[in-house]
């Protein structure tokens, strides 16, 4: 049992380094000429995100926190890859992991997005509910307007 659980985590660590590396070689072509706008868009959100200090969805928040890393990331960075050109690709993963030996840079700007996107979250949650309670104290429906 104990070796399977060894084999599993490093099964696990080796996939994680690999997505590093991936993200890192997404960053790269991001800022490479030779790849399209659209395929710069998309993997220039796929970076930001995966190099974000905050996730969208929180880590402690049960089974959801996680899955948003397990799930999203790796579907960012297929669709990123399936937009670069294989050249310009191969050239930035071999690039990628030369630099990526000492860790990943993290991306503030990024964190910024997220922490805007929370309050803005928040911030539309007390007006929606300070709405409700206002026409439940009315006896109006708030849907209705």
């Amino acid at each position: 049992m104990r070796t399977r659980l060894r084999g599993f985590r490093a099964t696990w660590k080796q996939r994680a380094q690999a997505l590093k590396i991936e993200v890192y070689a997404l960053y790269l072509a991001y800022r490479d000429p030779r790849v399209p706008w659209y395929a710069k868009a998309v993997a220039a959100c796929v970076v930001g995100y995966a190099l974000s200090p905050i996730d969208l969805i929180p880590d402690p928040i049960p089974v959801l926190g996680h899955l948003d890393d397990l799930i999203l990331l790796p579907l960012g960075v297929l669709a990123a890859r399936r937009l670069i050109p294989a050249p310009v690709l191969a050239e930035c993963r071999e690039r990628a992991r030369l630099r990526t030996r000492d860790g990943l840079p993290i991306n503030r700007i990024a964190a910024a997005i997220i922490i805007i996107v929370w309050l803005l979250a928040v911030v539309g949650t007390a007006w929606f509910l300070t709405r409700v309670f206002r026409s439940a104290r009315q006896g109006a429906s708030p849907i209705a307007g």
